[in-house]
């Protein structure tokens, strides 16, 4: 494992345990862009990074019963919380790292990644990963519950010019990495950068 690996598994252990009581009203904001995604029924997706499946629901709602909802994530204590919040009956949970997925080329309609991308050691080569495992014409949504500005804030930060989230940063690097983005929000309610597997 990579020091990078290492160090996100370390992170999210060590706070697993209250992820969700830290985060409680966080749901309508995964609802809200889960429901931007347009998923329909029976479609494949997966929660790349899933933490502690907050978005598992929302997609085995868009989905429903006969979709294939998938959530990974590196960290165990993240998967062990989501079972515990019985998150592991709206999709099934794998131990995995989102720059080498399980899974067969072309084989999803679609991928969401919440605050996904601040934690991807090498992110064109893992969005690259990602657009492997998505049919073309697939989605990839990127969300933070919280805008760029407001999370900053909260981190006691500065937002700095090659902040991966910004426009200007991350639309090269989607179009790089096989996705053309189709629709940009970041506004201190929540963040959302919608792309199409360009194939």
């Amino acid at each position: 494992m990579s020091n990078d690996h290492a160090h996100v598994q370390e992170f999210f252990t060590a706070r697993a345990a209250d992820w969700d009581a830290k985060f409680p009203d966080d749901g309508p904001a995964y609802a809200a862009a889960v429901t931007e995604m347009g998923l329909r029924e029976g479609d494949r997706v997966l929660d790349a990074g899933c933490g502690t499946g907050r978005a598992l629901p929302p997609l085995r709602a868009a989905v429903g019963a006969s979709g294939v909802v998938l959530g990974a994530d590196l960290t165990p204590a993240m998967l062990e919380a989501a079972v515990r919040a019985g998150r592991d009956r709206d999709g099934q949970l794998l131990l995995a790292d989102v720059s080498a997925l399980p899974l067969r080329t072309a084989s999803l309609d679609a991928v969401f990644g919440a605050g996904l991308i601040a934690h991807l050691p090498n992110p064109a080569e893992n969005l690259r990963e990602l657009a492997r495992v998505v049919r073309p014409g697939g989605a990839l949504a990127l969300f933070h519950p919280i805008g760029r500005a407001a999370l900053a804030a909260r981190q006691g930060r500065q937002i700095t010019p090659d902040d991966l989230r910004a426009e200007a940063n991350l639309r090269p690097l989607l179009a790089g990495s096989g996705w053309d983005m189709t629709s940009y929000v970041d506004e201190d309610t929540h963040f959302l950068a919608l792309a199409v597997h360009h194939g």
